[in-house]
């Protein structure tokens, strides 16, 4: 299998740092902002609606992404905050951390947005959200009846998912 970016990996998942279930929930977005998948796994409190909860992790995340770009101390070019940027586009952030959760992200050259919300005390996660990222091609933009830019709907997509998530440490 391949990731983006065109190196050969092996088939089988990053190994995890420790054993628990330490995923609060997951968001896979589109380049429009479009929320394609919402999982929870251990989300003891709902503040808000789903569409409000959506909209306030995408706009955190494009917030997030123009203000790392308008601080990037390697860049001679410096954007408005809030200017769109296309996927790898001056710098970027991988996680941020609060006293009760860790926020990990990446971005597709494609514009896929894939979001985990751990423990805070989860190690590293870009090699696990790659792999998130592997299944999400092989599950979904392969299977021949998926419409892109709809909601992801496939059994065996959510229950590679549910497996691995379930082992992150």
């Amino acid at each position: 299998m391949q990731f983006f970016g065109g190196a050969e990996i092996n088939p089988s998942p990053p190994a995890v740092t420790a054993s628990g279930n330490n995923a609060h929930m997951m968001y896979i977005f589109n380049r429009n902002g479009v929320c394609l998948l919402y999982r929870e796994w251990n989300r003891p409190l709902h503040t808000l609606n789903a569409q409000q909860d959506h909209k306030l992790m995408f706009g955190l995340l494009f917030s997030l992404k123009s203000l790392t770009a308008k601080m990037d101390p390697t860049s001679v070019e410096k954007v408005n905050l809030g200017v769109p940027q296309l996927p790898g586009q001056g710098c970027s952030f991988h996680s941020f951390r609060t006293n009760t959760y860790k926020l990990s992200f990446m971005e597709t050259p494609s514009g896929i947005k894939i979001i985990l919300v751990t423990h805070p005390r989860t190690g590293d996660l870009r090699e696990s959200l790659k792999y998130i990222y592997n299944l999400y091609v092989e599950y979904v933009v392969k299977n021949p009846l998926y419409t892109p830019g709809t909601p992801i709907r496939y059994e065996l997509f959510n229950a590679a998912l549910d497996q691995y998530v379930r082992g992150l440490g």
